[in-house]
C-alpha cells in the first residue's frame, strides 16, 4: 500500500452556517490523502494503474463550489466522491480549513479530517 496525497490545495468558496457567510465568501484549504496499491504503476511506470492526480483536484474543485452549511458536510462529499471515483482506494482521508473562521477570538483556520 502507498499514499498519494493532494497538499494545500486552495480555493475561494462560498460555504458557511449564516448566510452572510455565504454570501462573502472564504478562503478554503484541501487536503487529500488516498491509500492505495500503485505497486504496479511505480512498477511500470505508467498511470493506467494508479490514481491520477488531476482526476483528484478537478473532483475537489467541483464539490467546493456546491455551497454547503458545515465544514463537515464538504469534507463528506469530496470523500464520498472520491471513494466512488477511484475503485482502489483503500481509504480516503480529508481535511478541510477555513481560514479566519467567523468566531469572537483569533483563529487562523477552523479544520475538520474525515476518513473514509
Amino acid at each position: 500500500m502507498g499514499k498519494i496525497k493532494l497538499e494545500g490545495m486552495t480555493f475561494f468558496a462560498y460555504h458557511g452556517v449564516s448566510d452572510e457567510e455565504q454570501q462573502i465568501g472564504n478562503r478554503y484549504t484541501v487536503n487529500v490523502t488516498i491509500t492505495t496499491d500503485f505497486l504496479a504503476a511505480a512498477k511500470v511506470d505508467s498511470i493506467v494503474d494508479t490514481i491520477d492526480y488531476e482526476k483528484i483536484y478537478i473532483i475537489v474543485n467541483q464539490i467546493i463550489q456546491e455551497n454547503t452549511r458545515l465544514l463537515e458536510s464538504l469534507a463528506f462529499r469530496i470523500a464520498e466522491k472520491l471513494k466512488a471515483t477511484f475503485d482502489q482506494a483503500e481509504k480516503v482521508l480529508v481535511s478541510v480549513s477555513k481560514h479566519n473562521p467567523p468566531i469572537k477570538g483569533n483563529c487562523d483556520l477552523a479544520t475538520v479530517e474525515l476518513e473514509m
